[in-house]
């Protein structure tokens, strides 16, 4: 019984504007741009279901659901009442609340940089009323506090659908401790004013959650997240191939190499329009012909680019279950399609691969080609690249960008058409960030993913 949770950050507050930390500091409020932002994700949302509203009771984020709310019944939709809870508010940095990032920087620079580098071990001195001191770790506080709001939730809302409106820090810590992702991962991920994100746990708490969703700010005017001024490596933009007449039949391909369908062509096709006014400047795809052909529809759009293949982006070997469906493969495999669907990590696929093959070529093909663009010309000018692959290669990238394992395989959601994007402060050994992940609006014009599930 599956439980999505729609999680949305507050729009730009007046602190936002101004550079100033605000955590659990409540004077700031909304801007003219941020009171747009709510009602433009309302309009977004206009069509959903809801089950239950909870916010952070703080006045940036209590308005923004508010006007989320008003916007969304003003256009026909029933509600339930706003629930406003304490463990949606921001992350709680008592010692730079109402100061800017520069005084923050300039006064407190070590904890600062653990702040960006080492979220995890970032504490603050906090001074008690007889003079001692404790040591404050917000960043652990916060991912505990995101845990506990789960397991209530969860138990609450089995099988509904949840707005949550929070903040930039307590939605990360959401999202990362639904997907594994600990403490440490708190940079890891974008949160832009009034994105969208969506969460789907298939069994509640303890089975984790996938993320469908990430990070979605196409509402808001520009098709992808802004860069920031900070991200000084470049830019990749991952995109799964469109649709193949076995994804839509639910055949396993794996490396048997099948083209795209008209279905497939049609979202390669949106996909190069979605990313029409985006400046890219490489390209780069699995030889085989689903991503090729993708590829090569985005870049109608940017005939400039010359596009380069590689064998290490290739989608994973599933040997003699290629070209199966999954109940052929049931008969002549009892319980290992099970297996795979639950235990990933252990599964050796017959004649095939592993994911730990598939880890290790991701990895090797996804520096090589972060690292062709951090070198050289680019070192000055950071390029914004075109990578189009396949479901599990994707799923490997995306899992290594926040340090997790192949048993941590299914908790991302990877899309026929689906366009991700991952930015890099410097080079290949810097700290990447998943700016979005899994957009597939251009496709149909919902949050949700509705491409082809097909069979992996």
């Amino acid at each position: 019984m599956r439980t999505t949770v729609i999680i949305v950050r507050h729009g730009q507050s007046t602190s936002n504007l101004n550079r100033i930390i605000q955590g659990h500091h409540n004077t700031a409020v909304l801007t003219e741009l941020g009171e747009q932002q709510a009602r433009k994700v309302g309009e977004t949302l206009d069509k959903l279901s809801l089950d239950a509203v909870y916010a952070s009771p703080l006045k940036r984020a209590r308005r923004t659901c508010e006007l989320i709310v008003e916007t969304m019944a003003s256009r026909g939709n029933q509600l339930p009442p706003i629930q406003f809870t304490e463990r949606l508010k921001e992350i709680n940095l008592p010692l730079w609340e109402s100061k800017s990032f520069v005084d923050v920087e300039a006064q407190y620079p070590d904890e600062y940089k653990a702040w960006r580098q080492q979220p995890h071990d970032f504490k603050m001195r906090l001074a008690s009323a007889d003079g001692t001191h404790t040591d404050f770790y917000p960043v652990r506080e916060i991912w505990e506090r995101a845990s506990a709001l789960w397991q209530t939730i969860l138990s609450e809302h089995p099988g509904q659908t949840i707005l949550f409106v929070g903040h930039s820090a307590i939605n990360r810590a959401l999202i990362g401790s639904a997907i594994g992702v600990g403490p440490e991962g708190l940079n890891s991920m974008g949160q832009d004013n009034c994105a969208i994100n969506v969460l789907n746990f298939p069994a509640g708490w303890k089975a984790g959650a996938q993320l469908e969703l990430l990070n979605l700010s196409s509402h808001l005017g520009a098709a992808i997240p802004k860069r920031r001024s900070r991200f000084k490596g470049p830019r990749l933009l991952l995109v799964r191939h469109g649709e193949t007449d076995w994804n839509r039949d639910g055949r396993f391909q794996g490396q048997i190499d099948i083209p795209l369908n008209e279905n497939g062509k049609r979202q390669g096709a949106q996909a190069g329009e979605f990313l029409q006014a985006v400046k890219i400047d490489a390209a780069v795809t699995s030889s085989m012909l689903r991503p090729k052909e993708t590829a090569e529809e985005i870049l109608k759009h940017h005939p400039a680019v010359n596009l380069e293949t590689t064998e290490h982006l290739w989608e994973i070997s599933h040997g003699e279950w290629e070209g199966k469906l999954e109940a052929e493969i049931e008969a002549g495999y009892p319980g290992l399609l099970a297996q795979w669907q639950s235990q990933p990590e252990t599964v050796q696929m017959p004649a095939g691969e592993n994911l730990n093959d598939v880890w290790a070529r991701a990895k090797l093909g996804w520096q090589s080609i972060v690292a062709a663009f951090s070198e050289g010309e680019f070192a000055e000018d950071p390029p914004t690249v075109l990578v189009v692959a396949h479901d599990a290669i994707n799923k490997a990238i995306l899992c290594q960008v926040f340090g997790l394992g192949p048993e941590r395989f299914w908790q991302f959601k990877q899309g026929n058409g689906a366009v991700s994007v991952i930015d890099y402060h410097g080079g290949p050994e810097s700290l990447p960030v998943l700016s979005a992940a899994n957009i597939t609006t251009h496709l149909s014009g919902s949050i949700f993913d509705k491409t082809a599930a097909g069979a992996l």
